[in-house]
């Protein structure tokens, strides 16, 4: 059994929440023009920090990331804390921001906030031929929920391999929405095996999921999402 802790938190922009942020991280930062997009990425590396800092006693000044990509070796990977065997990955959408954490296993989390987006247009390039035909037979008031539900499933995935947008997302095909979550088939370079699912409870409006590079079954421990 292999333990996913999960956090959750609401966007804020504190001082103290700065104050550990590295020079790069401040540069990226001050990039943001959107308050909302400050908050958000503020939020995500301070319950980093803070979380890694209980798991690890290092104190929250202390902890530094790197951001290598596994795949090309440029600085636009997913944080990590060398040193450690622990992974953890982080997401955020709307007023949600959610960390997870695994020792032993790489892992990946995204949140989704449902919106009126194109879902028709956009399956067309995160969905395979036989997802799509099975989003188009839910209800019509069902499809954004399913559409979502998708989505989050393969992003998290493609955080948890590292690929990130590199790899397309049509060479996925994950379950159902209203099914149990897990990989049916993966095409291309990209496809790794085994992988684990599992869909979290971030609130009505919202998709989410986690994925962990690993066969062992999954105990995910989940904080309640903001309200």
């Amino acid at each position: 059994m292999l333990a996913c802790a999960v956090h959750w938190a609401l966007p804020a922009d504190e001082p103290h929440m700065r104050a550990h942020l590295d020079d790069q991280e401040r540069e990226r930062y001050e990039r943001f023009v959107r308050a909302q997009d400050k908050a958000r990425f503020v939020t995500g590396r301070f319950l980093a920090r803070s979380t890694l800092s209980a798991l690890t006693g290092l104190a929250p000044g202390e902890i530094r990331f790197t951001t290598d990509c596994p795949h090309c070796g440029q600085t636009h990977g997913k944080p990590r804390l060398p040193g450690y065997d622990v992974d953890f990955s982080l997401s955020h959408s709307g007023d949600r921001v959610v960390l997870v954490l695994a020792e032993g296993a790489e892992v990946g989390v995204d949140v989704e906030q449902e919106s009126d987006r194109d879902v028709e247009r956009l399956a067309k390039m995160v969905l395979a031929d036989s997802e799509r035909e099975a989003l188009t037979a839910m209800p019509p008031g069902e499809r954004k929920r399913g559409f979502h539900a998708y989505w989050s499933r393969k992003e998290a995935l493609l955080k948890a391999t590292g690929h990130g947008l590199a790899a397309p997302m049509t060479a996925i095909c994950v379950s159902a929405p209203d099914e149990p979550p897990e990989v049916l088939s993966w095409e291309g370079d990209a496809a790794v095996s085994p992988v684990r699912l599992a869909d979290l409870s971030p609130g009505p409006g919202y998709a989410a999921s986690l994925a962990v590079l690993t066969a062992r079954p999954l105990k995910v421990v989940e904080g309640r999402p903001p309200a």
